[in-house]
Parts: C-alpha cells; structure tokens; sequence
C-alpha cells in the first residue's frame, strides 16, 4: 500500500492511504476504527494494515488527488537520521573538495541527525534559508521504522521496516562548509527543510525489484526538467540492515523514525560542479523520482 498525509478542504491534516483513482482518508472509511495520522497508524501497524488492507478492496476514495494538498506523509517523526551509503557520492564529494575518503568510513555506516520538525511533502514551497547562496538538493532514498527495537541485527532489520520513501535532504553548503571547519555540523547548512514523499509505500511493493538486502529502483533528479542526477538504490554500498544495525546499537528505535541513506552517486550539485549546474535559486523547481516510490517536487522561494 501507499499511504500519505494531506490537508483537507477544511485545512485539516488528515492520513490515507492512494491509489490510482483517488485519496481514502482512512479514519473516515473506517469510522474511527484507524487513526487520523499516519504515526498512530504505524505505532499500531500490527492492529491497523490487516483491516486497512480490506477496506482497500472495497472502499471509494473520498478525494480525488487533485482536489487536496499532499503534506509531508510522516510529518512528525521522533527522529530522522541520515547517513553516507553510497560510496560514488563520497568519492565524488571528495574529488570535489580536494581530499582522500577516510579510511573510516569503510568501517562502518555514519549518520546525523537532522531537524525531524521541518519536514515538507511534494509541491510544497522550500525558503533558501537567510545568508545562503549555495543551496543544494540531495537525492535520497529513505526507510521508516515500523517497531521499537533495539541492538538489531543487519539480517533482521527487515522485520523493522514499515515502508520507505523518497528523501531530499536540502543543503546550504555554503553554511555548512563554514561550521564544519569547527569540527561540528552539519547544523544551520541543514536544519531549515528536508522534503520526504510523496508516500510511503509498503516495503511488500517493492519485493517485485529486490535483489538480497537491496532494491533495483532507478534514482533520477531533474532541475527546471534539466536532467542532473542518474543512479540506483541497489548501488547502495551499506544496506538498510547494516544502517540500522547502526543506529540502533545501545539505543531504542522507535516507529517512524526515518532512516535516510545519505545522496545517491551523482545525486547533488556539490557533485556535479558549477560546470554542470548552479547553485539552486529562486523559482527553481527540483524533481525527485524514484522507481516505485513517485515522484517529489518543490519549487524555491
């Protein structure tokens, strides 16, 4: 299934769950049976998707897709954190910045925490944040926790993950480049917006593209519909397993923490180079897309 979050004609945010021909707000179909926000439902999944999955085949839509505003579909996660997976983005980076990989990070998957409050869904507006004239996107694949656990093991990660999504995790490297010389960060180049959906979808759609502990699913970004970024989900150098492995050593992960894999090979302009592309500016309209996932857009402003 896909499930999302929209606002209603009444500006009321409310959860569902797409298909093709229209937005089932789930708490309406089910008469109060399943929740009204996409954390409840994933917190009481185990309760909530056997009786989601039958209203599924009988239900109408209450909306159709062009009549509401889509939202972020997980707009209040406990946490989102997002790590470095993908070892072309790390070589790339590198190059760029004149310096060696460390040897580290083939030791084990690093990750950060990022600002869980300023999440946006697609066709939302992202504000270049104040001082900032090297804006970026970052073109991201990201899972979602579906139960608490803690101390997991890589190879039973799977049984942790509710569903995944497309992530963009929105730079200001300009910012960034500046606090990171401290020995901190990234921080203020990072906290004013990240933009996930524009569903998350149930990682059961996706065993059609699997292969092992990975997904084939083609990664592309375009910017004004100039295409700049190709890559692949199966490319991913950690696993999902082994990043939750990761984080969840001698800490709890609880449902709906988001878990990002960090920017696919090619998957940003730092990588690419002012050569290729500028800096993002106002009026530019950023497209995510991701096999099986959809698609994200937001415009700067």
């Amino acid at each position: 299934m896909k499930f999302t979050t929209f606002m209603n004609h009444n500006n009321q945010i409310k959860a569902a769950w797409v298909k093709e021909d229209g937005i089932y707000d789930m708490h309406q179909i089910s008469h109060g049976k399943l929740p009204d926000n996409l954390l409840d439902f994933i917190k009481n999944s185990a309760r909530c998707m056997p009786l989601a999955e039958k209203l599924e085949t009988t239900a109408q839509p209450t909306w159709k897709i062009d009549e509401v505003q889509m939202a972020a579909p997980l707009p209040n996660p406990p946490s989102v954190r997002d790590f470095m997976a993908f070892e072309l983005h790390v070589l790339n980076a590198s190059k760029r910045k004149g310096r060696p990989v460390a040897s580290e990070w083939y030791e084990l998957p690093a990750f950060y925490f990022t600002n869980h409050l300023v999440l946006s869904g697609t066709n939302e507006k992202i504000e270049r944040p104040p001082g900032c004239l090297a804006l970026d996107y970052e073109l991201e694949i990201a899972c979602i926790i579906g139960k608490e656990g803690k101390n997991i093991k890589a190879d039973e990660a799977e049984e942790y993950i509710f569903g995944y999504t497309i992530m963009n995790d929105w730079s200001a490297r300009d910012l960034q480049r500046k606090e990171m010389k401290i020995g901190l960060g990234p921080a203020k180049g990072k906290d004013f917006a990240t933009s996930i959906g524009p569903y998350i979808v149930t990682k059961n759609e996706l065993e059609p593209f699997r292969i092992h502990d990975r997904y084939e699913l083609a990664m592309t970004a375009t910017v004004n519909g100039m295409p700049l970024s190709q890559g692949n989900a199966k490319d991913m150098y950690y696993s999902f397993g082994q990043m939750i492995e990761r984080a969840s050593a001698g800490v709890k992960l609880y449902p709906g923490d988001i878990i990002g894999s960090g920017t696919v090979g090619t998957g940003c302009i730092l990588e690419l180079g002012p050569e290729v592309h500028r800096w993002l500016e106002p009026g530019d309209i950023v497209e995510l897309e991701i096999t099986g996932l959809g698609r994200l857009i937001n415009q700067i402003v």
